[in-house]
């Protein structure tokens, strides 16, 4: 095989692989599902329990950053089987307790409902944390806490809205000043 015959194979096979991967994603049926383990549902409703635990105020909340998404994929990617299964029926748990309490699930509550909802969540958790044993899994609802605090720091959103954030900074200087009421940084 000579120099032309070479380039010309690697470009076809380029080539095709480029063309082959419009093809492919063009064709493909749009899915409900966001990864393997939520649908979109799932998440809107994670992005809802995000948003009250972190509401917007003069900063956005937690849904703006979309984080949601994020816990999805987290648990998905980063998480134990035991871990995963542990999230998902939280999920289910969280909407039985709205159920038991408002008589009516999670989505369909009001800001005030919610923050009650997961006040009494929040207490619960960190009960079971005090007196669980070291092999047992985390509370469902402390996994969501710890993802949307996480999610919502690290986004963009969150590092450079809710914190002070310098993209390039130009010294280190490692001590700074604190005023009160100044934000932490990001960065």
């Amino acid at each position: 095989m000579n120099r032309r015959e070479a380039i010309s194979a690697v470009a076809l096979l380029l080539g095709g692989t480029v063309v082959g991967a419009d093809l492919l994603v063009s064709c493909t049926p749009q899915s409900k599902k966001v990864d393997n383990l939520f649908d979109k549902n799932v998440v809107a409703e994670l992005n809802e329990v995000a948003d009250t635990i972190l509401p917007a105020t003069s900063t956005p909340g937690a849904k703006a950053a979309n984080v949601g998404e994020f816990m999805s994929r987290m648990v998905t990617d980063c998480y134990t089987k035991d871990d995963q299964e542990v999230f998902k029926k939280g999920i289910s748990q969280l909407n039985e307790a709205s159920d038991k309490k408002y008589s009516k699930p999670f989505m369909e509550l009001n800001a005030k409902q919610r923050t009650e909802l997961l006040t009494g969540l929040d207490a619960e958790q960190k009960k079971y944390m005090a007196s669980k044993k070291e092999d047992a899994p985390s509370h469902y609802f402390r996994m969501m806490k710890e993802l949307t605090l996480l999610g919502y720091f690290t986004s963009e959103i969150g590092a450079t809205q809710a914190l002070r954030y310098v993209p390039v900074p130009g010294r280190y200087d490692g001590c700074i000043d604190y005023k009160k009421g100044d934000r932490a940084w990001a960065t």
